[in-house]
């Protein structure tokens, strides 16, 4: 893989550095590109980009496509992202279903699935349907991404409380089927990423918090994910927000947690769950009691207000299905956080922008992890399948 180095002084180190360099280029300005351009921005000379690039389109990761416009000499031949050959798996896992995506390098969807299951047969159909993706793209797979709710360090789901799973190996479970790296992603931790890609040059922190069925939160920097070094930040569910009268019971157990007051189960009733489709959430949203949907409101006001005094982000990030709660909701957050306090700056507070797909984020760590580059935001905004039910 182009992102492993095994030493920084080395001459295959420089050589993987510059290759990704190249890539990435190519990436950006794919169908533009060429290899003229990259010794400009690289500062290689001719011969070594070219030898870059015969080493990339050698890989199947870059294919030479049509004669750029004539400058006065020769006319260069472009350079574009190779999209026929190698495919990024995702694995997009929730309690009672999954969605499964491969997606081409240019972010283009080959194919799509969705499985349902029960908490007893979860197991044996996730893993029959990955090994039905052996079976017809074996040769093509280049990784795997695995996007689930839960904490995860990249190779274990350290714990799940949707999923009922504590210190689950499930990236070498995969890979034993597969045969290609695999890469755990947190759910709320790629609906971040895929916010931030989305963006020409994100810059600074933002906050992202999704509200669903749970609470999750991530952070990004300049468009990265800034994970804790215990790979459990953005577990703000079961921090206690609500207090007195008001608190209620949380499934954790403990009272005013801010899961118990913002979660959709909490404001829309206990007929919310994260496999319902639009149509059933908004019929909920018509019909919730607006008492508690105020209470979710002013519950998320205060978390964000004090996550925003330490973080001082560029603007806070709500996502998940909450953006079918619509404006009065959104707009009751902004209020409740909009007191003064001495010191903090008022934080913008908008909805995701719904071109983020369900698998982009999964697959742009993916993508970023096994050979060191980013989608630009076109690219990004392709991975978005229409995915149907698979027959019983």
């Amino acid at each position: 893989m182009l992102t492993t180095d095994e030493g920084l002084d080395t001459q295959g180190a420089v050589r993987r550095a510059n290759l990704r360099r190249a890539l990435q280029l190519v990436f950006l300005n794919s169908g533009a590109q060429t290899r003229a351009g990259i010794a400009r921005a690289t500062g290689l000379t001719a011969a070594t980009a070219s030898s870059l690039v015969a080493e990339l389109i050698e890989s199947r990761l870059v294919a030479e496509g049509e004669q750029a416009a004539s400058t006065g000499g020769k006319r260069a031949t472009t350079l574009s992202v190779d999209a026929g050959h190698h495919l990024i798996l995702v694995l997009v896992i929730q309690p009672l279903r999954a969605n499964l995506v491969l997606v081409a390098l240019d972010g283009t969807p080959v194919a799509s699935r969705r499985v349902d299951y029960t908490e007893a047969t979860r197991d044996k159909i996730l893993d029959e349907v990955v090994t039905s993706v052996v079976t017809e793209f074996g040769d093509r797979l280049l990784a795997a991404g695995v996007q689930l709710p839960g904490t995860t360090d990249g190779r274990v789901v350290l714990e799940s409380v949707q999923l009922g799973w504590e210190s689950v190996p499930l990236a070498e479970r995969f890979e034993h089927v597969l045969s290609v790296p695999v890469l755990l992603v947190n759910d709320v931790d790629a609906e971040a990423v895929a916010e931030a890609g989305l963006e020409e040059a994100p810059s600074g922190y933002r906050l992202f918090i999704h509200l669903g069925g749970g609470v999750g939160a991530a952070v990004t920097l300049d468009g990265e994910l800034a994970p804790g070094p215990r790979d459990r930040a953005g577990e703000i569910g079961h921090v206690q927000v609500v207090f007195g009268d008001s608190a209620r019971v949380c499934r954790c157990g403990q009272r005013g947690c801010l899961e118990s007051a913002a979660s959709l189960e909490a404001m829309l009733g206990d007929q919310f769950s994260d496999a319902l489709d639009v149509s059933e959430i908004c019929a909920l949203v018509a019909s919730a009691n607006g008492g508690d949907v105020d209470e979710g409101a002013r519950a998320l006001a205060r978390a964000i207000k004090l996550i925003s005094a330490l973080l001082d982000p560029t603007e806070v990030v709500i996502g998940g299905p909450a953006a079918h709660l619509g404006a009065r909701f959104l707009d009751r957050v902004r209020q409740e956080s909009e007191y003064p306090a001495r010191g903090t700056a008022q934080v913008p507070i908008r909805y995701a922008d719904p071109r983020a797909s369900l698998a982009a984020g999964a697959a742009q760590a993916v993508l970023t992890s096994v050979l060191g580059v980013r989608w630009n935001p076109q690219q990004l905004r392709a991975v978005s399948p229409s995915v149907s039910a698979s027959p019983d």
